[in-house]
C-alpha cells in the first residue's frame, strides 16, 4: 500500500486541498496517509479534516497522525513537506525590523531579507527531515512546497545529495491559467514552456493552435491601460517574455520598483501584504477548526489538482505527465548557474522526476536569474559554511534591498534579524558582526 506523509500537516487549508486532489484518484482512494505536526492541536485538527474528507469523497484511507516525525516517515513512500518554521510570529518579525530600516517587502519568503532569514531558519529542520528519511525511508521522493523554494532545494542537494526531492510550485500552471482566462483560450489547448528559477520562471513557449498567444496580449494591453498598472505586466512589456509569478511577489526581486512612491503607486504594488495573508490564514485555521467541530461538511471540490497528487499519482500508476518542478541544475538551462536549483518542465512516471534540458534563456530573462541565483547561493554557502558574514553579502546582493539601503543599514539589519530570530537559526550563525 502506498505511504503518503504530511509534514507540517497542521497548515490546514492546504493539507485539505491535498487530500481532496490524492482521494479523488481510484488508485489512491486507499492509500495511508500519515500526518505530522509538532503542534498537537493543529495535527489534531489535520487528522480531523483527513478524515472528513475521506468520508465525504466515499475513499477508505488508513490515516494516522503522530507529533514524531520519524514515527510518521515509517514506510513512506511520498513525503510532502509544507513546514513553516516560526510560523506567523516569525513572518512579523520578517517584515517589522525590515520596515523600521525603511526597507519595504511584499511577500517575503523568497528572496530579499524575508526569503533569507526563513531560508536560514528552515535549513537545520529541513537537514534533520533529509536524514531521518535516508535512515528510515531512503527510497522515498520528497516533494517540497515550503518556501523559499529554490534555496531549500539548493540546500538539500548540497548538504544531503542522495536524497531524492523535487520542489513543487503552482506558479506557471496558474500564471497559463490566468492569462487564459484574459484570452479567452482555455488552459487545457495552450501549449506552453516555462524555465528560469522558482518565482522568477519565464513564458518561453505560450502558444494556441501553433500559434504564439503574444501578440494576442499585446493587444489587449494597448486596450486596456489598467491591465498595464501591474507589476508584471511592466516585466513583460519591457522584457518581452512573461514572468510566472504574481506581481506582488515579483516586485520585491527587483531594484526597480519598490523603493519608488510613484511605482508604488502606479503600479498598485500591495506593500506588506503577507502579513495579511499570513493574519488571514491563521483566522481560516480558527474558522476551519470551528466547522470540524460544527460537525459541518468541508469544501472538498477542486477546480485544479495540485502538483503532489499527480506526481504521487503518475509514480503509482506509471500514467505519463508533464509538470514543471524545481530540481538542481545539471546541464538544464546552460546560461545560469550549474547546480543551483532551477525551474524546468519535467516529465513524471513510473521512473519518478525527469527534468528537460531548456538550454540558454533570453539574455535578459537570465541576466535577472543570476542576480536571484546569487541571493541564494550566498544564503546556502552561509549555513553550508557556518559563515555569518555571507548573511550579510546575501542581503547585499539582494536587489530590491541594495537599492534601498546603504551597506551599514543592511549589515545593522542582518544583526537585528540574527538577534530576533536567534533561537531558530543554526548554532554558528547567531552571531552579530
Amino acid at each position: 500500500m502506498t505511504v503518503i506523509t504530511f509534514l507540517g500537516a497542521g497548515s490546514v487549508v492546504f493539507t485539505r486541498e491535498l487530500l481532496a486532489d490524492i482521494l479523488s484518484f481510484a488508485e489512491l482512494r486507499e492509500v495511508t496517509l500519515s500526518l505530522h505536526d509538532i503542534d498537537p492541536e493543529r495535527l489534531e485538527t489535520a487528522e480531523a479534516i483527513a478524515r472528513r474528507t475521506a468520508e465525504q469523497l466515499g475513499a477508505k484511507p488508513v490515516i494516522t497522525a503522530s507529533l514524531d516525525r520519524r514515527a510518521s516517515l515509517d514506510g513512506a513512500d511520498f513525503v510532502i513537506n509544507a513546514i513553516q518554521v516560526g510560523m506567523h510570529a516569525a513572518t512579523v518579525k520578517d517584515f517589522e525590523i525590515p520596515a523600521k530600516y525603511g526597507l519595504r517587502q511584499t511577500i517575503a519568503d523568497t528572496l530579499g531579507v524575508g526569503g533569507i532569514f526563513r531560508a536560514l531558519r528552515t535549513f537545520p529542520v529541513l537537514d534533520g527531515i533529509a536524514r531521518d528519511m535516508l535512515e528510515i525511508c531512503p527510497d522515498a521522493w520528497l516533494l517540497n512546497y515550503t518556501n523559499p523554494m529554490a534555496m531549500n532545494i539548493d540546500y538539500l542537494a548540497a548538504a544531503q545529495p542522495r536524497l531524492k526531492a523535487v520542489g513543487l510550485c503552482h506558479s506557471v500552471f496558474w500564471t497559463v491559467h490566468d492569462l487564459g482566462n484574459l484570452l479567452g483560450v482555455p488552459h487545457q489547448e495552450i501549449d506552453y514552456t516555462g524555465a528560469g528559477v522558482n518565482h522568477q520562471a519565464w513564458l518561453l513557449r505560450f502558444e494556441h493552435n501553433g500559434e504564439s498567444l503574444y501578440p494576442r496580449l499585446d493587444e489587449l494591453l494597448e486596450r486596456e491601460p489598467e491591465l498595464r498598472r501591474r507589476v508584471r505586466m511592466d516585466m513583460y512589456r519591457r522584457l518581452g517574455y512573461f514572468p510566472t509569478e504574481t506581481s506582488e511577489h515579483s516586485s520585491e526581486y527587483l531594484p526597480w520598483y519598490l523603493h519608488l512612491d510613484d511605482e508604488i503607486e502606479r503600479l498598485r504594488i500591495p506593500v506588506g501584504d503577507y502579513l495579511r495573508i499570513s493574519a488571514g490564514n491563521v483566522e481560516e485555521y480558527h474558522a476551519t477548526r470551528a466547522s470540524l467541530r460544527a460537525g459541518e461538511p468541508l469544501d472538498v471540490s477542486r477546480d485544479a489538482t495540485e502538483y503532489a497528487p499527480q506526481v504521487i499519482h503518475s509514480m503509482v500508476t506509471g500514467q505519463l505527465r508533464r509538470i514543471h518542478g524545481n530540481v538542481a541544475n545539471h546541464d538544464l538551462i546552460s546560461n545560469l548557474p550549474s547546480g543551483y536549483a532551477v525551474e524546468v518542465p519535467c516529465v513524471v512516471d513510473h521512473l519518478g522526476v525527469r527534468p528537460e534540458r531548456v538550454g540558454a534563456l533570453p539574455p535578459q530573462c537570465a541576466a535577472l536569474n543570476r542576480s536571484f541565483v546569487s541571493v541564494g547561493q550566498l544564503t546556502v554557502a552561509a549555513a553550508i559554511e557556518n559563515d555569518p558574514r555571507k548573511i550579510r553579502q546575501a542581503a547585499m546582493v539582494d536587489p530590491n534591498t541594495a537599492a534601498t539601503l546603504s551597506v551599514d543599514a543592511i549589515w545593522d539589519l542582518c544583526n537585528e534579524l540574527v538577534a530576533a530570530h536567534r533561537e531558530l537559526l543554526p548554532t554558528a550563525l547567531r552571531v552579530t558582526v
